[in-house]
């Protein structure tokens, strides 16, 4: 007996061996109205897909529901899709079916799932919208701004067209509204490699990360959830500037764990350590002494950096470029770029210093001076540079002498060597002293004209009296200008009138005036000459007297010889 399917009693009525024909059949069943089913694709018509769907009719879908935006059909016979009835009345024996609601009902399906389960879905961004983006999930869903990435997004239109992982924040179905998150699905894909990579992270360790991001100082490297960051001074042995130079965002490179903080999350990178230091075995490799060959990468105002290989570099110091003292600066001899040949002086590899020169490439010109010059000669040159004590004259080529102020002028107190000489200007000195040893030699440009001294001292001498004029005072006496370049001192006793004046008194004799002065004291060896006022002025008296004397003597022999004349008269 078979069971009545309203009351679940037997009914009678039906043969048991019917029973199973009754449960056969209830497949095709038509499905409900808002039931999504899968379906067979079983032919394609000019305007519709007929699909077998598991009722006793097929059922069609109209053609433009499974067409692509280019026009193109998407599916083909022997596919599987789905569907749901559309509208219960059948045309022309078909079952009007209808792949668009279902596929939405599916989608809305898969939705809810995915934010129950807090599942990452794929969004290709669609474009701008008020306060973030339109994001394609199935349905048009809102991703805010703030939702784009973990750290902020100064420019979200570069998302448009890509396809991202996002999570779903807010979803009302009745309303067909969706909010999505990319930056819940990044940071969840973050903490998750996070996890794996701070496990294998050790210092020492070799491994592979993208790079992430370029700043001045370096380079940001994404080793898997956790960024290291990658100093420029740890990019290579030889000279970076910028990281840009070596690296570019999204290229994969190979680095060292340097420092690995675990507390902090802090990872300290290097590509260069990756590779032998070339510093240990510079010592071997550039011995001091040898000629070398680099490139100047760098000029500065104290000297010209050179790479004579990736990572070692030497320094010419501008005391090493030229054996001349004139160069002010190092760009006179080279530039960046030029490729020059020096000779290694030093080599300090701990401190990672090399000392080269340029100058050594050629003889040093005061190892044969002494036998190119002698004390006493004749010499010409330019004057290079002047300084208060004196003026630098360049005689050759790495030969510099030194005028002293003092030797400028036998006759002329000379307080700045301006003036008397000029720079630039030629001319001709004799050499004094020649130190090889220190780099120096002593010049005088009097000593080309006699000494005004010795030529007074050899036509003059004490006792002699000489025309003078008071030049300058001193609380002691007054200086007479007795010759060009030759002053006496007449001490204020030697004044007539000195002696008795009262204190406050302005000097007996002023600047400017002009007398007779006698030599009471000659010192050829001090260059010192003492004058007398007084003794002169002794003298003029002396010489009255003996006039006034001789011309009275005159006078009574006159007179004695007239009254001698008158004697004879009266005899």
């Amino acid at each position: 007996m078979a069971v009545d399917q309203n009351n679940g009693q037997v009914d009678p009525s039906v043969p048991e061996n019917y029973e199973h024909l009754l449960e056969d059949y209830s497949q095709f069943a038509p499905p409900a109205a808002d039931e999504v089913v899968q379906g067979t694709v079983l032919g394609i018509t000019a305007k519709d897909v007929i699909i077998d769907f598991g009722y006793k009719s097929e059922g069609i879908v109209p053609l433009d529901q499974f067409l692509s935006p280019s026009g193109e059909i998407t599916v083909k016979r022997g596919d599987v899709v789905d569907v749901m009835i559309d509208r219960s009345e059948q045309v022309e024996g078909y079952v009007l079916l209808s792949h668009t609601k279902a596929a939405r009902l599916r989608i809305w399906d898969d939705l809810d799932k995915a934010a129950n389960d807090g599942l990452v879905l794929s969004g290709r961004v669609l474009g701008r919208v008020k306060g973030g983006l339109a994001v394609d999930v199935g349905v048009k869903a809102f991703m805010p701004g703030s939702q784009a990435d973990p750290r902020p997004v100064h420019n979200l239109d570069a998302l448009i067209g890509q396809d991202i992982p996002v999570k779903i924040i807010k979803l009302n179905r009745r309303r067909g509204n969706v909010v999505v998150s990319r930056k819940m699905a990044v940071e969840e894909e973050i903490n998750s490699r996070k996890t794996v990579t701070l496990e294998h992270l050790v210092e020492g360790a070799a491994v592979t990360g993208t790079v992430k991001n370029l700043t001045e100082y370096g380079a940001f490297i994404d080793l898997g959830g956790i960024d290291g960051l990658l100093h420029v001074t740890d990019m290579s042995y030889g000279r970076i500037t910028h990281p840009s130079e070596m690296l570019q965002v999204g290229q994969e490179v190979a680095v060292r764990i340097l420092k690995f903080d675990r507390t902090k999350e802090r990872v300290s990178l290097g590509i260069k350590q990756l590779e032998p230091d070339p510093w240990e075995t510079v010592p071997d490799r550039y011995p001091i002494q040898t000629r070398v060959i680099g490139r100047v990468v760098n000029v500065t105002d104290y000297g010209a950096f050179v790479e004579l290989e990736a990572g070692v570099e030497g320094l010419i110091h501008i005391s090493e470029m030229t054996w001349s003292r004139r160069m002010k600066h190092p760009s006179k001899v080279v530039k960046a770029g030029d490729q020059v040949e020096a000779v290694v002086l030093e080599v300090h590899s701990k401190d990672r210093r090399i000392s080269l020169g340029l100058k050594q490439l050629e003889p040093n010109p005061w190892t044969t001076i002494d036998s190119r010059y002698s004390v006493g000669s004749v010499v010409e040159g330019r004057v290079r540079n002047m300084t208060d004590f004196g003026a630098f004259i360049e005689i050759e080529e790495g030969i510099d002498g030194l005028v002293h102020v003092s030797d400028l002028s036998w006759t002329k107190r000379v307080k700045h060597p301006s003036e008397i000489l000029k720079k630039g200007m030629i001319v001709q000195a004799v050499i004094l002293n020649i130190d090889s040893a220190s780099h120096r030699l002593s010049l005088g440009i009097k000593q080309l004209q006699p000494d005004a001294w010795e030529s007074y001292f050899q036509t003059h001498q004490a006792g002699d009296t000489v025309h003078g004029r008071v030049c300058r005072l001193a609380s002691f006496g007054a200086f007479v200008e007795l010759a060009e370049g030759v002053e006496g001192l007449c001490h204020f006793s030697e004044v007539p009138g000195f002696v008795g004046r009262r204190t406050g008194e302005g000097p007996p004799i002023q600047i400017g005036e002009e007398h007779d002065f006698k030599i009471i004291k000659m010192s050829e060896a001090e260059k010192k000459i003492g004058l007398s006022l007084r003794a002169v002025t002794a003298d003029e008296e002396k010489n009255r007297l003996e006039d006034y004397q001789r011309q009275a003597a005159a006078a009574t022999t006159t007179i004695e010889e007239v009254m001698s004349l008158k004697d004879r008269g009266h005899e």
